[in-house]
């Protein structure tokens, strides 16, 4: 090593004192020290949790929550209500064809049974209106296949135009925009 070396490196120069040169520095025998116990770097604490961003998550989840039971409860209940309403449709034609049945002989029309099934009708239509279910009669409409049932089509009559609904033979029910059941009719064509 060069003299500037061995200061750089904290050890002055060795030096020939009979020649008065620099010597190259003879490698010596390193003694093991003894041991020392390694300094163990102490751990930085541990950061404390951000509570008020836990808290947030939190309620944020439980809004959530909330909001997803009461999609599904709103949907269970439309389920339940659609269910019931196609139970109760084919009690309602009936009611229907009691009364055309019984208007249609002149002794009947203004017979009080006719009055107490027209009463009854009246009030299940109330009740089935009340939660959202309406009858669909569409007669004059635009023929929808996904509204009307056709069952026949006719040649188009009285200015009707073609594609149009000039016939009804059992009326649609529909909750909201679902079809419960659809019109039967009939199409000009």
């Amino acid at each position: 090593m060069s003299p500037e070396q061995d200061i750089k490196h904290g050890q002055p120069p060795a030096v020939d004192e009979t020649v008065g040169e620099t010597v190259p520095e003879q490698p010596q025998a390193v003694e093991p020290e003894a041991a020392e116990p390694e300094a163990v770097e102490a751990e930085p604490a541990p950061e404390e949790p951000d509570y008020k961003d836990k808290w947030l998550r939190a309620a944020a989840e439980l809004d959530n929550v909330r909001k997803r039971a009461k999609r599904d409860v709103d949907v269970a209940q439309t389920r339940g209500i659609a269910r019931l309403a196609r139970e109760l449709l084919p009690a309602l034609d009936n009611f229907e064809r009691a009364l055309a049945a019984a208007e249609s002989q002149p002794e009947n029309r203004d017979h009080h049974l006719t009055d107490g099934i027209r009463l009854v009708q009246t009030e299940l239509l109330a009740a089935l209106a009340r939660v959202g279910i309406e009858p669909d009669s569409p007669k004059g409409e635009r023929f929808d296949p996904h509204r009307h049932e056709a069952i026949a089509q006719q040649p188009a009559a009285d200015g009707a135009e073609p594609g149009t609904i000039i016939e009804v033979y059992s009326a649609g029910y529909r909750h909201g925009e679902d079809v419960l059941r659809p019109a039967k009719v009939v199409v000009a064509g």
